[in-house]
Formats: structure tokens, C-alpha cells, sequence
């Protein structure tokens, strides 16, 4: 049998064969290597080369040897070699896969991937590069390929994105303007266009004409141009829906069919239009119109500086679009058919959080009738229950230009003839509803005091009439009353139903409110009974207080303030703050200010008022603690003395210069007794000079600590710049209050004439 050699040559020993080729093997493997080799000297120049390299450039070995191996990249390509490979290599040694780009004889680009070593003498300086070269066509292009498929894949997830957040948007939308309102911003959003526009289809009455098309939402085009689409659709502008996502450049063309489109594209900054078709099972509704502005940084899903609607992934981007509106606009146009009763619940609910909001008796009838000739009725009046019997409180029509015809209504009392009483007085008296299903002139001339009260009526042009009693606790408020003209059309049985349901809440917020009026009538005289009156006019002073209560609880609160012209020229001053500032606060204020005042008929000394007051302070029943200051001053002498309570030190303002005095406070009234008598600061106030007693509501907030509202304090006195007393009030309040006081404030202030 005879022998076949590896390469298939017969007769010949295998054995002999393979050393020969194992001979061979290590210069044929180097030269026809399926890679280039090459090596070079420290300065890039090519010493040893293969022929795989030479047969990818187009050289021989000649034209390579003594080249730089550099000089034989791209620009790209050497200016890399210079800032980073050869650094690199010297650096480290050695490099794998540096991506380059040779360039052929030709002029054209070999793609190569290079691996390099460095070899060096004992002293470790450079000898020579051996190098190895990849081809990298291949690859490269399979990175471009997986490159586009990954870019394929993220534009086929977002527009994914976008069309699962309409569909998310457009489930949640339960009306055409919500459904129109998510159409239009993401469908601007999603190519990013600069303005977009979602336009119904409105069928005239005469099936020969065109459709028109009508803006339901717009944002971010203008109305001229909107307007001149309306006008343009009854020609090709409407056919066009028909043909599916269209782009419309201003170009010529445009001009010379549509020209007021293009002068309002025009006027706008707009290049070009996109209308993307909105239907439902082949059923036109409409169209989104996009409109592209020339310094739009558009979003192209196809080729950079194509327009939205262009491109392939991008026409079936709106089009998705365009049926998902479609699909949405049908059911809320279904929905809006059929829920009517639960718009009906939900008014109701809106009326309620509506009147919770009212302050008082006269804003919540005000609120009510408002929200009603918005939703329910054309006309909405409320009369109220008074000594005199009704009063007509407020009168609102849904159209402005009715709006004198409302005024005179408002002034008119109601007739309360003998056998046909209006039928709001006749819902009072029989505390039951009145639906007036037929309004005609007769009724009108019973229900009407005069012809001009006639006349007014007449101009209502009513077509039915609701009157609901208002009773709350078994007690008769008042009416409301709800017209309907031509225009709204006859009340139903519903309309009926959701107006008493909304008399019974307008009769529990009216009761309310009529009981907080009752409280703050009530706080005001309470705080006008316990307030001292003005101060005094005193000889050689001039003086002035302030009272401003918390902005939350009653408008009185346990702050007090005194001025006492004493027998002689001395005067008695006093300010004081009772913790809190309710009910009780401004009771026990009053009982302290009572006390203090019957105190003065021995003319004690300020610490001895002190003094006395902590002795008898269980006798007296006080239930509150508080804080005093209290001071004599002599108007002609100027002597003055002061002694505290736990209060804050007083104001002394004097030549431009304003400071605290050194009162030294003793224990707060109430509290349990100071082994030691109260400590009393002498001094005099200079004549010009002015003293501001205050209580912490000033200087006190909840965002900052007192010592800095002491320091606000003495920066506003220093800069006010007066010192007359009422201006100094006024511009410290101003300083250092705002609109809302988490505590009352008693400021008392004493200017020395000269």
C-alpha cells in the first residue's frame, strides 16, 4: 500500500515531509503570516517587514524599509501615534489592539488593529518595536453594523415610549380638551416641533360643502395661522387628510394656493407644516398639525436634517399617533354623552370644596352663584332671611352683557303679593321646591312689582325656574333661585335634584358662616371692652399705642397696654402679654388690667405693683400667667422708673441712637413668688428723647430666635428716623411684622417734648 504526505503528495515519507515543512515553517510563517509584521527603530523607521504587510499597502519591501512607520497613517492616525501610542509603548512597554488606519499606495484606508512590543538593552534605552497588524475591515464594519442596529433599536424604544405614554395619557383622559391637551404636547414633544395644534373636523350643515377644521387646542402656534387653516380646509388643505402624515413646505407652491397660510407660516418663523390624519375606524375626527421653525434643532429618527413626517420611522411614529387620538377621541366623546350625571356629583363635590373655602356669608353666596351660572343654570340668585323678611344678597347671569340687567334685579325686593307670591318667597313659606315648568308673560306680570321690574325679568328670556328653600337646624335661611333661558334649554328632573342637593349644602355653609360672623362680632366688642382707651392727653408727652392681634383664633388676644394720668404730674405706664391669645387670654387681661388699674389708687412703685400683684395673684383667680412692665415717669423732670415682670426690657431712643435699658426682670406674675422683692431701674428719659414699651409678638417669630429679633428691633428704631410717636409705630410695625402674626403684638410709645 503506498503512503499519502499531509499535503497529499503519495510516495513520499510523511515523516520527511513534516521536518522539511518544520524547517520551512518559521520564515514562511513570518512573510505569508495572515497578519503584518513589521519592526522598527526607536524614531518609527522600518527595518524588517513582511510580505502580508507589503501586499496590503501596495509596497515592497523596499519602499517600506527605512519608512516611518507613522508617516504611513492617516492624519488622524499620526497625530494618535504622537500624543499616545508612542508614549504609551515607552510607558508601558507594550500595547494590544490600538485601532489605526494605514494608508494604501492607493490612498485608501486599511483599518488595522496593532499590537507592539518594545524591546530594550540592560540599561533599559529603546532598541527596537516589533509589531503586529491586524485587518480590520471586517470588523470595523460589523461594529458599524451592530452600531446602526443598536441606534435602530434605541429609536424603535423610544418611539416605543412615546406611544405607550399617550396611550398611558389618553386612558386617563376623560374629555376632548384633556384628550387634546396630551395629543398636542406629545406629539410637539416627540419631533420636537415648535408649536402643534390639534384641528377637528367640523361638517356643515349642507352635505355639498367641504368639512372646515376647527382648533380645538393649540400651543405654540400662533392664531393667524390657525385661522388661515380653518379658512383654507373647505379646499385641497381638507382633501389632504385623506393622504396620510404629509409634510407642507412653505415653498412657491404654498404661496400660490394657500397664500394666507403662507404669509401667517411665514410671519411665524415656519418652514414647514406636518399633518398627521386623526380618525377612528376610517372615520375623519381631525388632524395634529406640527409646525417646524427654522432654528428648530429637529429630532430626526431617519438621517440628520430630515423633516418630522419624512422619514419612514417617523411617519409611522404620528401616524401611531394620529389613531391612538382618534380611538381617544371617540370614547370621550361617548364619555361626555353619557356621564352627564356623574358631572352632575362631581359639581356638587366642586360647590362643597368651593363654599368650604368662603370667609363669609357674602363670598359664599357670591362663590355659589358664580360656580352655578358656570354649570347648571343661566341665571342664579340668593335671597336670605332677615327681621324684614327677604333680601336679595346677590344676582350673577352666565353672560357678561347681562350683567346691568343682574344689577337692577339685585336692587329690586321681592313681590309678596296676597295669592301669587314669587316662587321664592312661596319655597320659603311652604319650605318645599318650586319647579316653574312654563314661564310666559302672565306669570311674569304676577311675579313682578312694576314695568320696570317687568322689563328686567323680560330680558332673562326664562324658559323655567327652580326655587330651593334654605333650611339648616329647623331654622329658614333663605332661597336659592336658578333660572334657565332659551339658550340652556328646560331644567330635567336631574337639574331639579342636584339644585336641592346644592340648596342643602349652601344652608349648612350659610349657617356657619352666619355663627363665625356672630364670634367675630362678639371678639370685637370683647376687644373693645377690654382694651384701655387711647391714652390720655399729658402734658409735656406725646404718646401712642398699637394693638394687632394673632392672625389665627379670635381678633383679641392677652397682650395689654395702660397709660394712667396719676393725681400730680406723674403718669403710669404699663404693657403685659398673658400667655396665649384665645378667650381666655384676653379675660384674664382684662381682669389684670382691672386690677392693676385699682392698684394705682395708692400710687405704689412699679416693683411694689409687682410685688403686690404675685402676693394676691391666687386670691384673684387669674388662670393665665403673664408678663409685665411696669413705670412711673414724671413728665416735667423726666424722672423715670420702671420694674419687670418677666418682660422684655423697654426702648430708649435718643438723639439717633436707640438701646435697651438695664431692667433686671423678676419672676412672671403667676408664678410662684421671688424670695426677694421685685428690682427697680431709676433713671431719667431725656427731654426729645422717646420710650417704646412692647410685648415679644414684635421681635418673636417662629424662624428665628428672639435675640435677633431684638436686634431687628434696635436697627429699625435706629433708622426710623422720627420721633413722633405714631410715625415710630407705625414704621416699626411695618419693619418687623408681616401679614401673618403667630402672636399679638402691644406697643406702647412716649415721646418727652422739649
Amino acid at each position: 500500500m503506498r503512503s499519502t504526505d499531509p499535503i497529499g503528495n503519495p510516495g513520499q515519507d510523511p515523516r520527511a515531509q513534516l521536518g522539511r515543512l518544520l524547517e520551512e515553517d518559521p520564515a514562511d510563517l513570518y512573510e505569508n503570516a495572515p497578519m503584518g509584521y513589521l519592526s522598527t527603530l526607536p524614531d518609527g523607521r522600518i527595518v524588517k517587514v513582511n510580505r502580508t504587510f507589503c501586499a496590503w499597502t501596495g509596497r515592497t519591501p523596499d519602499d517600506l524599509v527605512g519608512t516611518r512607520f507613522q508617516d504611513l497613517l492617516s492624519v488622524g492616525g499620526r497625530v494618535f501615534h504622537e500624543t499616545h501610542l508612542a508614549p504609551l509603548l515607552r510607558m508601558q512597554g507594550a500595547v494590544r489592539e490600538i485601532a489605526l488606519d494605514v494608508v494604501r499606495v492607493d490612498g485608501s484606508l486599511l483599518p488595522c488593529l496593532l499590537n507592539a512590543v518594545e524591546l530594550r538593552d540592560e540599561a533599559g534605552a529603546p532598541l527596537l518595536m516589533r509589531a503586529t497588524l491586524f485587518e480590520a475591515t471586517a470588523r470595523r464594519r460589523y461594529e458599524r453594523e451592530l452600531l446602526a442596529a443598536q441606534r435602530a433599536a434605541q429609536e424603535s424604544e423610544a418611539r416605543s415610549r412615546v406611544v405607550q405614554t399617550v396611550v398611558s395619557d389618553l386612558a386617563a383622559a376623560t374629555s376632548v380638551a384633556d384628550v387634546a391637551t396630551v395629543i398636542v404636547e406629545r406629539s410637539r414633544v416627540a419631533v420636537g416641533a415648535s408649536g402643534a395644534a390639534l384641528m377637528l373636523v367640523e361638517e356643515p350643515d349642507d352635505p355639498e360643502e367641504m368639512p372646515l377644521l376647527v382648533p380645538e387646542r393649540s400651543d405654540g402656534l400662533p392664531e393667524e395661522l390657525l385661522h388661515a387653516l380653518h379658512d383654507a380646509a373647505a379646499g385641497q388643505l381638507a382633501l389632504e387628510l385623506a393622504q396620510g402624515v404629509r409634510t407642507v413646505p412653505l415653498d412657491e407652491r404654498l404661496r400660490a394656493v394657500q397664500p394666507a397660510v403662507a404669509a401667517a407660516m411665514d410671519a411665524a418663523g415656519l418652514t414647514a407644516l406636518v399633518t398627521v390624519p386623526v380618525s377612528a375606524d376610517s372615520h375623519r375626527l381631525g388632524a395634529i398639525v406640527l409646525g417646524i421653525a427654522r432654528e428648530d434643532d429637529l429630532l430626526s429618527l431617519d438621517e440628520p436634517g430630515a423633516l418630522p413626517g419624512t422619514a419612514p420611522a417617523e411617519v409611522d411614529l404620528l401616524s401611531t399617533l394620529g389613531r391612538q387620538a382618534g380611538q381617544a377621541l371617540e370614547r370621550a366623546q361617548l364619555h361626555e354623552e353619557t356621564t352627564r350625571q356623574a358631572e352632575r356629583a362631581a359639581f356638587l363635590l366642586e360647590a362643597a370644596r368651593l363654599l368650604a373655602g368662603a370667609a363669609d356669608v357674602q363670598e359664599t353666596v357670591e362663590r355659589l352663584t358664580e360656580l352655578v351660572v358656570g354649570r347648571l343654570a343661566s341665571v342664579a340668585t340668593v335671597d336670605l332671611a332677615s327681621e324684614d323678611g327677604l333680601s336679595r344678597r346677590t344676582v350673577r347671569h352666565r353672560d357678561p352683557a347681562m350683567a346691568a340687567v343682574a344689577e337692577e334685579l339685585q336692587r329690586r325686593p321681592l313681590p309678596q303679593q296676597q295669592g301669587a307670591p314669587h316662587p321664592a318667597a312661596r319655597a320659603l313659606i311652604e319650605s318645599r321646591t318650586q319647579w316653574i315648568r312654563t314661564v310666559d308673560d302672565q306669570f311674569l306680570v304676577r311675579v313682578t312689582a312694576d314695568d320696570r321690574h317687568l322689563e328686567a325679568v323680560r330680558a332673562l328670556d326664562l324658559v323655567g325656574i327652580i326655587a330651593v328653600p334654605l333650611v339648616a337646624d329647623g331654622h329658614q335661611l333663605g332661597v336659592l333661585s336658578l333660572g334657565a333661558d332659551h339658550r340652556r334649554g328646560q331644567f330635567s328632573a336631574a337639574d331639579v335634584e342636584v339644585a336641592e342637593q346644592l340648596g342643602l349644602q349652601l344652608s349648612l355653609v350659610i349657617a356657619k358662616a352666619q355663627r363665625y360672623e356672630l364670634d367675630v362680632r362678639t371678639s370685637h366688642t370683647l376687644q373693645a371692652n377690654l382694651l384701655p382707651p387711647q391714652p390720655p392727653e399729658l402734658p409735656g408727652l406725646s404718646s401712642a399705642v398699637r394693638y394687632l392681634a394673632a392672625t389665627y383664633g379670635v381678633e383679641v388676644g392677652g397682650d395689654f397696654y395702660d397709660v394712667v394720668r396719676m393725681p400730680g404730674d406723674e403718669v403710669a405706664l404699663a404693657v403685659g402679654d398673658v400667655v396665649g391669645h384665645d378667650i381666655v387670654a384676653a379675660a384674664t387681661m382684662g381682669q389684670l388690667n382691672s386690677v392693676y388699674r385699682a392698684l394705682l389708687v395708692d400710687r405704689p412703685s412699679p416693683s411694689a405693683v409687682i410685688d403686690r400683684l404675685q402676693a394676691s395673684w391666687s386670691l384673684l383667680g387669674l388662670q393665665r400667667m403673664a408678663t409685665a412692665l411696669f413705670a412711673t415717669l414724671d413728665p416735667t423732670t423726666g424722672q423715670l422708673r420702671i420694674a419687670s415682670a418677666g418682660h422684655l426690657p423697654p426702648l430708649l431712643i435718643a438723639g439717633g441712637h436707640a438701646e435697651f435699658l438695664p431692667v433686671a426682670p423678676s419672676r412672671m406674675l403667676g408664678a410662684p413668688p421671688a424670695p426677694a422683692p421685685a428690682v427697680e431701674w431709676a433713671g431719667v428719659l431725656p427731654a426729645g428723647a422717646t420710650l417704646v414699651f412692647f410685648t415679644d409678638g414684635l421681635v418673636e417669630s417662629r424662624s428665628a430666635d428672639i435675640d435677633e429679633g431684638l436686634a431687628h428691633l434696635l436697627a429699625a428704631a435706629t433708622g426710623a428716623g422720627t420721633s413722633d410717636p405714631d410715625e415710630l409705630c407705625d414704621r416699626l410695625l411695618a419693619d418687623l411684622t408681616g401679614a401673618h402674626r403667630a402672636d399679638d403684638i402691644a406697643l406702647l410709645a412716649l415721646t418727652r417734648r422739649r
